[in-house]
């Protein structure tokens, strides 16, 4: 959208989107609502007549991210409708109220009447009438969508919140997502994003299907140039299911959570694998996946881990070789039951480890993507930018990695293939073919 062809005196809205990809798809569907109401979607920075947070709450950094982001969308819009959703809201409705400035709290069960409640007179907007509607989502919105196909967790591990404020697992029947991918591939949309709290329960309560089926149907029915999972779990990784990956248009990119390399914490977690079933996924996936990509999750500092407990985890993550670890520290939730374990850690002992992961972590990514150079991976072109008065595009390869790129041409949400050449600070350096 040409923000110069647009009638500037609509009401216009901000989305801070914080966490996991479920609250990315619901930013976006939110986004389209507000459209479709007549708002003007602008980014976080510029004046906004509504601002809303979609927080996360699954540390205490991150309810720190978003009390502050709070705090500052009021600052920069002194007379918005500042509106604070998801986790964070569903869990600590009051507490997010009680911030100066924040006009409405709504939680995840509240999101779908979030715009209605915005447009029929929630804090500032009462006064301001919505404009024509319009259904084509903004550029930014338009070179990869996030397609929530399940919520809720019913597997309760110890140290999780997401139970608590995403609710009981439940699926969204495969027509529906079928229609929409078909409507966003229709936009203009590349590349489809599958993502759930957990995927691999994906129609236990509907009749006939699984996880399986509604990838098989979207293959069939939908013209997406490429599709992606946002996770599964070790457990739920098996050949039945990795035979759809004969199919070239789904990623060659699997994000399997860890969370420990050690099965005494595993248990503490009430994680539902092993170690040992862990690597045997990761082996599975990669002689099934021809030039695979495999990144994930490990909670540092979980009560009652040993000093060997923190090497087993180091070691699997070494004999791994993942393309990308994301490492948080063990963040106590009110509500879950790790809280209440007496071992807790103490703050330095964390950091410590936290220190030694975060070093493999940077180590293991660098060797992955040096294994990469030389190759030829199909990239999805996303932003332009000057790098010294030369045109760049930065894109993203089937297998997860990020690449920039000289060129001249417009390649904005393009795929095309890209020769990988070197590391630097932005991305991995490609040659644009043909």
């Amino acid at each position: 959208m040409n923000p110069s062809a647009t009638d500037q005196s609509q009401p216009t809205a901000a989305i801070e989107t914080h966490g996991c990809k479920l609250n990315i798809a619901d930013s976006a569907e939110l986004a389209a609502q507000l459209m479709s109401a007549g708002y003007r979607l602008v980014g976080e920075d510029g004046p906004a007549d509504v601002y809303i947070v979609n927080t996360c709450t699954v540390t205490h950094v991150a309810d720190r991210k978003a009390r502050k982001a709070l705090r500052g969308a009021r600052e920069r819009n002194p007379t918005a409708t500042v509106v604070a959703t998801g986790c964070f809201a569903q869990r600590s409705p009051v507490a997010l109220g009680k911030i100066p400035g924040v006009d409405i709290v709504a939680g995840n069960t509240a999101k779908p009447d979030l715009v209605q409640r915005i447009v029929e007179g929630g804090g500032r907007m009462a006064e301001r009438p919505a404009a024509h509607p319009m259904t084509i989502a903004p550029r930014a919105f338009r070179t990869r969508a996030t397609i929530k196909i399940q919520e809720g967790c019913d597997q309760v591990c110890a140290y999780c919140i997401v139970p608590r404020v995403r609710g009981r697992e439940r699926s969204i029947p495969a027509g529906d997502i079928v229609s929409r991918i078909s409507s966003h591939v229709a936009e203009g949309y590349m590349e489809i994003v599958l993502t759930g709290t957990q995927l691999g329960s994906y129609g236990f309560d509907l009749e006939g299907m699984d996880l399986k089926g509604l990838v098989r149907r979207i293959l069939s029915e939908c013209a997406m140039p490429r599709l992606r999972m946002s996770s599964l779990q070790a457990q739920e990784i098996g050949p039945d299911i990795l035979a759809l990956w004969s199919d070239s248009r789904l990623a060659p990119h699997f994000h399997i959570p860890l969370q420990s390399g050690s099965d005494a914490v595993l248990a503490r977690m009430r994680r539902r694998y092993t170690a040992s079933r862990y690597l045997e996924a990761v082996g599975l996936v990669r002689r099934s996946v021809p030039g695979v990509s495999i990144t994930t999750d490990v909670i540092v500092g979980f009560p009652g881990e040993t000093d060997a407990d923190f090497e087993a985890t180091f070691s699997l993550c070494e004999r791994v070789g993942f393309a990308g670890i994301h490492v948080f520290p063990y963040s106590q939730r009110p509500g879950t039951s790790a809280t209440h374990y007496v071992d807790q850690l103490d703050d330095g002992v964390k950091r410590e480890r936290m220190a030694r992961l975060l070093e493999l972590a940077g180590r293991s990514a660098a060797e992955y993507r040096d294994g990469l150079f030389g190759a030829v991976r199909q990239v999805l072109w996303e932003n332009p930018r000057l790098v010294n008065g030369e045109q760049h595009w930065a894109g993203l390869t089937d297998n997860y990695v990020r690449v920039i790129a000289p060129s001249p041409q417009d390649l904005g949400n393009r795929i095309t293939g890209a020769r990988l050449l070197r590391d630097s600070r932005d991305g991995v350096v490609a040659e644009v073919m043909g």
